[in-house]
C-alpha cells in the first residue's frame, strides 16, 4: 500500500483555500452576529411591519367609505319613500292641493336641466356695490365720512383740508 505523496505545492494551495473559505465563512458569520447586521434585520422587520398596517389602514379607508355610501343611498331611498307617503296623503287630505310628489316630478322632463329660476346665478361680490353712478365708491377716501365745515372755515378752505 502506497501512502499518497503530496507536493508541497499542493498542501500550500490547499491551505490557501481552507484559509479563505474560512474567511468567508468567518466573515458571513460575523455579519449576522454583529450589532449592525442585527440593527439592519430589525430596521427591515419595522418597515415590514410599518407597510402592512398602512396597507390595512387603506384598506380600513376604503371599506369605511364603502359602507358608508351604502348607508347614504338606503337613507335617500329611504328619505324618498317618507315624501311621496307624505306628499300622496297630503295630496288625498288636501283634496289635491297639497305638495307635488316625487313621483310627478321625476317624470317631468330632463333631469339634467337646471330649472329657469336656478340658471341665473351671480357670484358673491367682496365689494358694496353704488346703488348710483353719482355715489363715491368703497376705493373711495371720502366713502362714508361726512365733511361738515365749521363756522371758522369758508367752504373753499374745507375742501382744500386747510383750516
Amino acid at each position: 500500500m502506497e501512502s499518497p505523496e503530496y507536493t508541497q505545492t499542493f498542501l500550500v494551495a490547499a491551505a490557501a483555500a481552507a484559509l479563505v473559505v474560512g474567511l468567508l465563512a468567518g466573515l458571513l458569520l460575523g455579519r449576522r452576529t454583529s450589532p449592525a447586521g442585527q440593527k439592519y434585520r430589525e430596521v427591515e422587520r419595522k418597515l415590514d411591519q410599518v407597510l402592512q398596517d398602512k396597507k390595512a389602514y387603506e384598506d380600513e379607508v376604503v371599506e369605511h367609505f364603502s359602507d358608508t355610501a351604502k348607508l347614504l343611498n338606503g337613507l335617500t331611498e329611504s328619505y324618498r319613500d317618507v315624501h311621496n307617503h307624505l306628499a300622496k296623503g297630503a295630496a288625498t287630505l288636501c283634496q289635491g292641493e297639497g305638495p307635488i310628489s316625487l313621483e310627478r316630478l321625476e317624470g317631468s322632463g330632463d333631469p339634467a336641466e337646471i330649472p329657469a329660476h336656478l340658471a341665473v346665478v351671480q357670484p358673491p361680490l367682496d365689494y358694496a356695490p353704488k346703488t348710483s353712478p353719482d355715489e363715491k365708491g368703497m376705493l373711495n377716501e371720502e366713502f362714508g365720512l361726512e365733511r361738515k365745515p365749521t363756522p371758522a372755515t369758508t367752504p373753499s378752505e374745507a375742501v382744500d383740508g386747510k383750516t
